[in-house]
């Protein structure tokens, strides 16, 4: 499979929690998630697919995401999405590991 892009407008921005949460960051070294000493409020985006036939750019994408929707919790505070703002999305397969052998 080759890369896919696809458009997504950001529809609503939720607070998950009322209480802050440290962020969490993965040590590659460790492999584990450790304590970064940074607190955040999480926040849930909420996206869909974009379409507008009279856009060429949202006909195309249509092709390959007609209809489409994406919810993802960010704690990271220096990630910030708008709503009614676009943005673009790209899957690319990740070469993954022979069973056995470390990443």
């Amino acid at each position: 499979m080759s890369s896919v892009r696809a458009k997504f407008r950001c529809s609503s921005v939720e607070q998950s929690s009322s209480d802050p949460t440290e962020v969490q960051r993965y040590n590659p070294a460790s492999r584990e998630v450790e304590p970064s000493g940074q607190i955040t409020w999480p926040r849930t985006f909420r996206f869909t697919a974009v379409y507008d036939p009279d856009v060429p750019e949202d006909v195309r994408y249509a092709q390959a995401t007609p209809v489409g929707e994406l919810r993802i919790q960010v704690d990271n505070p220096s990630v910030i999405f708008e709503p009614g703002r676009s943005y673009y999305l790209d899957f690319t397969p990740v070469d993954e590991p022979a069973p056995g052998r470390p990443a």
